[in-house]
Parts: C-alpha cells; structure tokens; sequence
C-alpha cells in the first residue's frame, strides 16, 4: 500500500540524500557462523552449586526464532568460561558455550560478558546454567514464538472497546456488559449532551482523549501500509473473517466515536470524554471537554490516513471520513489566529494526510510553507514523523528537495539511535521505567521506517535486540508482556505492562508487524 515516493527517494537519490550522513556498514549474518559454541564430545562438569532462578544470565523470557541469531548476557563479579544450554523437560546438557568479550564494569565492580547459543535449533523449551551464575529463567525456541504475542498486542484495543459487550468468545476472563453507554454532558453547559458512545478506554475509568487516540491509529496504519502481511484478519474479534484486515475493522470502531466528536455545524473537534466515578453509587458521569484546535488537527490527520487505507474495501464510508477530514482542515484554516509560529507536527500531519488523499492545494502549500521556516533542531517527535513519513510516500507531486530533506533527518536520527545501541553493553540505549520504554519503542518506528526503505542487517539486529531487552534480556530481568515469563511485570508494578499502556502497545505492535513480517 506504501506508495512509490519512499522507494524513488531511496533508489534514486539516496547517495544525494545521505551526503555527510555516513551508513553503519552492512555485517555478516551470524548464523552462518556461530563462534563461541564447543561440541559435546565430553560430559560437561556439573559439580557446583546451582541457585534457585536468577537475574545474573539474562535472555528473552519467551524464546527464540529457531533460525535466528540467540545472545545471553552474563553479570557477575567473576564470569565462568563456559554456559551450558540445557533442556527443561529431560535436564539434558545440549550444548556447551564459551562466554565472549568479557567487559569490566567499573562503576559496579563486576564484570559482563555474552554467550551466543545461536546453533541451538531445535524447537523446545531450555534454559541456560553457568557456574558462579547459577541457572536462566526458562525460554522457548520454535518458529512461530512472536506471533502469538502480535497477536495479543493487536487485541488490546478490542478488550478496550466502551459501549458495547464483549462476550466470552472473544474476549475470554475479560468479558464484560456494556459500559458508559448513556449521553455525556458538555463541560461547557451541562444543559447539553451527546451521545459519545464507543471508541475504546484508555484508562481505567474509560476516559477517551482525540489526539491520543489519532497517534495511536497513525502508528498502527503506517504499520499496516509498511508490513500489511503481518495482518490477517482472523485474530478473533467480532469482525473476523470479513474480508477486511482486522487492524482496519478495530481501528474503525475509534473511529466511529471520532465521527462524534466533531461539530457538524463548525468542524471543530472536542477534545474528549473525561470520566469521574460519582459517590453513594449513583455510578460514573461523563463530560465532554471543549473542542481545542489540537484536537482538530489530530482528527483532520487520522480521518484523512484511514480514508486512503479504507477506500479500498468500503469506499464510500472512507469518502464519509475524507469528508470529515476536510470539514476538520477548514475549521483550522479559518482559525490561523490561533496558531503560533513555532513547527507544528499536527497541522503538518494532517497536511500531509489531506494532501495524500486528496490532492488538496493549501495542504501543499502548508507543507511548502512548514520548510521554510527555521525549524529547531530538537528531538524528532512521532507526529512530525507520521506527517514526514506521509509526505514522502505520496503519489501526489512533491518536491524532491523536501523529500531529501525529510530522509536525511530521519537517516540522522536513525544513526543516533543505532550508535547509542551498540554502545551499550545491553544492545539498547540504558535506562529503566516506563518513559525509557516508551523512548525504545518510539526510537524502533524510525528504525523499523528506515530499515523498511533501505534494508540492513544490522538494522534488523538491532530492531531484535530491543524486542529481547523487552521480554527480559534487560538488567532487572523483568519481562514486560502480558502473560509471558517467569519473571513478569505484573510481579513488581502492574503500570509497567506494555500492552496495558494506549499508546505503547501501538508501537510495540509497530516493530513486531516487522519482526514478524522476517518470519
């Protein structure tokens, strides 16, 4: 679905485009050799004292592909010369590794080291054991591990769904009735209400927010246009089996609510419903907040992407939303008074949008407009590139020296993000928490975007080495997905849950429809 810019630009122009913006050279697939793994001619000496599950050897606490590359990390004050990979189920010994490259932490006083175990193929759950270290947490090897998870991450949304019921058969333990689905009340005057019924929840009293639920949409999309074979449509939700990517069928119920934040009279879209719990059980009361030109252009942006995606299986519901759309544009033209001059990434994605699917000239013009100006070198943002992304896959004319612009920046970006990777000992800019996840995981769309225009295997590598350090291979061993792991999030802070997150779990579903794409 991807239109022809992004490959022109790429192909045509990329020596142009990347003149002083130097490439990390293409290396070696790994599996084709796999340095560090002895035979086992010889019974390995188990004869020492192996602790209970420890956080000391570090791996993927789900698994790994069978043909792809596997890494242990290893932290100890002293490190043993040998690992050994062994299987659950029969405690057999089946390989023997060498720990490589051994690193002295300093600050810590301890040393780190890795083991590749990459020959270990067959399907089956291991895990690894190491004097001085003791034992892993259990992992899987097989060929088809990530896409139970994709899946999963992909149904979040549907678990979320407000206004209607989700029954047993699609929703499992998390069925439930049918919630807030009387009219909410203006915050502005509470004489009036509407009905807001549906979209989904984004946290747990049901509050749903326009711009929040348009990033989250803009991420999923340009993950399907990118890598629409990693989406089927048969994850098991109610619109299964219909023809139409599931993805496209979740993302249209928010945007059915989204129809109902817009004024039909002015365009202008309120910004969303806030929830409060009320006391003496009289249940929750909804308000609708005052519609701000942020969430207007937000609205104009993400009616405009789906229109373009959609209009192949139901058109003239996707020209409802173009139309949409545009209303939304015209609202913010006629309200210009209220902009500032700094960049702003929600008039140019929705520009580049409205642009794309359309054609219109004064989205064009804007976009012109938008580079010209000074713009701060500052900290690529995921709208501004949602709107780059766009701008340069548009089949519509553009100008190549916008195009040139925009690759060389996220290119720029791309090089920070890989040289900040492999200077670290865990494959992955350090750092703990929530915000340092959802960095990753903003950082893993441009890098997935790049690596989608101009494939590299060290790009993949470390599109996967950032997947591992999320289900475990990090320093606190924790996984951080739903239902998988012995070590999970939910044992030590329920926030911490990716796929519980609105707009996390988008990009998680961004890197994996990659990961899972590479098969």
């Amino acid at each position: 679905m991807i239109c022809n810019g992004i490959k022109k630009v790429a192909a045509a122009g990329l020596a142009l485009i990347l003149a002083g913006c130097s490439m990390p050279p293409v290396i070696e697939d790994a599996r084709e050799e796999t340095p560090g793994i002895t035979s086992m001619e010889k019974e390995p000496d188990l004869a020492y004292e192996v602790p209970e599950s420890s956080p000391n050897i570090l791996v993927n606490q789900l698994g790994y592909i069978t043909g792809r590359n596997k890494t242990a990390f290893f932290n100890s004050k002293e490190l043993p010369t040998e690992f050994y990979v062994i299987n659950e189920d029969t405690r057999e010994t089946v390989l023997i590794g060498v720990t490589e490259d051994e690193i002295y932490q300093e600050e810590k006083g301890e040393y780190f080291g890795y083991g590749d175990f990459s020959a270990l193929t067959k399907p089956g759950t291991y895990y690894l054991e190491a004097p001085f270290l003791g034992r892993s947490y259990s992992f899987q090897v097989g060929d088809d591990l990530y896409a139970q998870v994709f899946r999963e991450a992909c149904r979040q949304y549907y678990y979320n769904r407000c206004g209607m019921s989700l029954t047993n058969e699609f929703a499992g333990e998390r069925a439930h009735n049918a919630c807030h689905t009387g009219n909410a009340v203006l915050r502005e005057d509470i004489s009036v209400s509407l009905d807001v019924m549906g979209g989904w929840h984004q946290d747990e009293v049901g509050s749903k927010d326009v711009p929040m639920a348009a990033k989250s949409i803009g991420v999923m999309l340009l993950a399907l246009e990118l890598y629409a074979d990693s989406f089927g449509d048969d994850m098991g939700i109610p619109e299964s089996g219909n023809g139409i990517p599931d993805i496209l069928d979740e993302v249209r119920y928010e945007i059915e609510w989204l129809l109902k934040m817009q004024d039909p009279a002015t365009g202008a879209v309120y910004e969303g419903v806030t929830v409060y719990e009320q006391g003496g059980g009289k249940g929750p009361v909804s308000y609708v907040e005052p519609g701000e030109i942020e969430s207007t252009k937000a609205f104009a942006a993400v009616l405009a992407k789906f229109s373009y995606l959609y209009q192949n299986y139901e058109k003239d519901y996707a020209q409802e939303c173009l139309k949409a759309s545009d209303r939304a544009w015209k609202y913010v033209e006629l309200n210009k008074g209220e902009e500032t001059e700094d960049p702003d990434p929600w008039k140019l994605a929705a520009a580049a949008e409205l642009y794309r699917a359309s054609g219109l000239y004064s989205c064009h013009r804007y976009i012109k407009d938008y580079f010209r100006k000074d713009r701060p070198s500052e900290e690529l943002d995921e709208v501004t590139f949602w709107g780059y992304v766009t701008y340069i896959s548009t089949k519509q004319q553009v100008s190549l020296g916008i195009c040139e612009e925009i690759t060389k920046e996220i290119m720029q970006k791309t090089e920070e993000i890989v040289e900040s990777a492999k200077s670290s000992m865990y494959f992955v800019e350090e750092g703990e928490g929530n915000e340092h996840n959802h960095k990753l995981l903003q950082n893993m769309m441009y890098l997935t975007m790049v690596d989608y225009m101009i494939a590299n295997h060290e790009y993949d590598s470390v599109i996967e080495n950032h997947f591992h350090y999320l289900m475990g291979r990090n320093p606190q061993a924790v996984c951080y997905i739903d239902d998988v792991g012995e070590n999970n999030y939910r044992q030590i802070d329920e926030t911490l849950g990716i796929m519980k997150q609105f707009d996390a779990d988008s990009k998680f579903i961004f890197m994996l429809s990659k990961i899972v794409n590479n098969g």
